[in-house]
């Protein structure tokens, strides 16, 4: 029998805790609506966790109704990792590591989805979720940055652990001067260099910044420039940039570590909410179901009801086709298994220049969807949401979507049964 020391279990329990966090670590943010290019607040939680599958749920569980993003193994919804409610009220989260109090002992862990799906229930402002938190029973069991918006102009980040919260508010100039805030895996109000993504945080806070000079800060950018993106603000890599060096029918593997996208990348939600003086039946929740990087971004809104697009939801088996369609992509730029091996990606899997990438192909269909939905959206503007119409829309996209993806799962020859 082999025994282990002291020594070798602390090293054991620390690398397995390295581990984890790499897997429990998201990029996220809100936006004030002050600044966005319409006016309307944003939030976006690209999320890394070790459950890959996911999809999106309808629930009528509560005050309001809602829609959220569930791990496919959670049949029960339990859960919910960022969604949003009938109110226009939307929220999210990440995992902090250096917001703890260090005299603190509870045993109490990972809450953030339980308070999440109570915060959906009840909540219809900022102030509501801030009196949810302050009535719920000590601990919370919780060390998470929850990001809000609500339809009425609110946007703010509640860095949390157990026993209290400090609130970050985007409508604050003397805090988010640009009328962002940016979220990764540590809290501010903790003056410990703990936490983790760093580099991370400084990706993003690069795109952000130069979105705001451009005045872009709208849904698109959220979706396809910072959960898609490929650079890198400490080594100055940008993977975008040097695909056409390479032909797709050769392997061109890189380091793939600290790029918001990552191995652990498996789902991103992004929360178009309303003006005031619109209502909130107009919120609108985009999912990028899967991989963000070999999937299609899906529009959903609680005033359609509760049929949802097929390709989002349960198909029987319990999880999303579009998931399962882009797990079957990751593999492929993923492919070496053993040792560390997922740390590394074929990028010409993604990218090559014979223009037959994953993200090469499936951004055109992305962009037919988006056009699709803000042509129907003009109209539903001016007429009112109407869940016959929000079905119907559904359909169509839902149809468009699947005719494409089947049609790459016969080009790229994927073991992958169709839709």
């Amino acid at each position: 029998m082999i025994k282990l020391n002291m020594k070798s279990i602390i090293i054991f329990l620390v690398i397995n805790l390295l581990f984890n966090l790499e897997y429990y670590s998201c990029t996220t943010a809100i936006v004030s609506g002050k600044f966005t290019v319409d006016g309307r607040p944003l939030l976006l939680k690209h999320r890394d966790s070790n459950f890959e599958d996911n999809r999106l749920v309808y629930f009528t569980d509560g005050d309001f109704d809602y829609i959220g993003l569930v791990n496919s193994v959670d049949s029960e919804g339990k859960e919910v990792w960022g969604g949003v409610n009938s109110a226009g009220f939307a929220i999210m989260n990440s995992a902090s590591y250096n917001f703890k109090d260090l005299e603190d002992t509870t045993r109490l862990v990972d809450q953030e989805g339980v308070i999440m799906i109570l915060a959906l229930q009840r909540c219809a402002t900022v102030d509501d979720f801030e009196a949810l938190l302050k009535e719920l029973p000590k601990p919370l069991g919780v060390e998470a940055n929850f990001g809000v918006i609500d339809a009425k102009v609110g946007a703010a980040y509640f860095e949390t652990n157990n026993f209290h919260f400090k609130i970050i508010d985007a409508n604050d100039p003397a805090v988010a001067p640009f009328g962002y805030i940016i979220r990764t895996n540590y809290s501010f109000s903790s003056q410990r260099n703990d936490g983790y993504g760093y580099i991370r945080y400084q990706n993003a806070e690069d795109l952000f910044y130069q979105a705001v000079a451009e005045n872009n800060l709208d849904y698109r950018f959220l979706l396809q420039s910072v959960s898609r993106s490929l650079k890198h603000s400490l080594t100055g890599v940008d993977l975008s940039e040097t695909y056409s060096e390479f032909s797709g029918e050769r392997s061109n593997f890189v380091s793939f570590t600290d790029f918001i996208p990552r191995n652990s990348s498996v789902s991103t939600i992004v929360v178009k909410g309303v003006r005031p003086d619109e209502s909130p039946e107009y919120a609108t929740l985009w999912g990028l179901i899967g991989f963000p990087l070999c999937t299609v971004a899906m529009p959903v809104w609680v005033s359609g009801g509760d049929n949802l697009p097929k390709l989002v939801v349960d198909n029987g088996s319990g999880n999303s086709p579009l998931c399962s369609f882009s797990l079957a992509l990751k593999k492929k730029c993923f492919p070496i298994e053993r040792g560390s091996g997922y740390r590394y990606i074929n990028v010409t899997k993604l990218l090559n220049d014979e223009e037959d990438g994953f993200m090469q192909k499936l951004m055109p269909i992305e962009n037919e969807v988006i056009k699709l939905t803000e042509r129907n959206f003009d109209k539903w503007r001016s007429g009112g949401m109407d869940k016959l119409k929000i079905s119907s829309f559904y359909t169509e996209i839902n149809s468009m979507v699947e005719n494409e993806l089947n049609k790459l799962i016969q080009h790229w020859q994927l073991d992958l049964n169709e839709f």
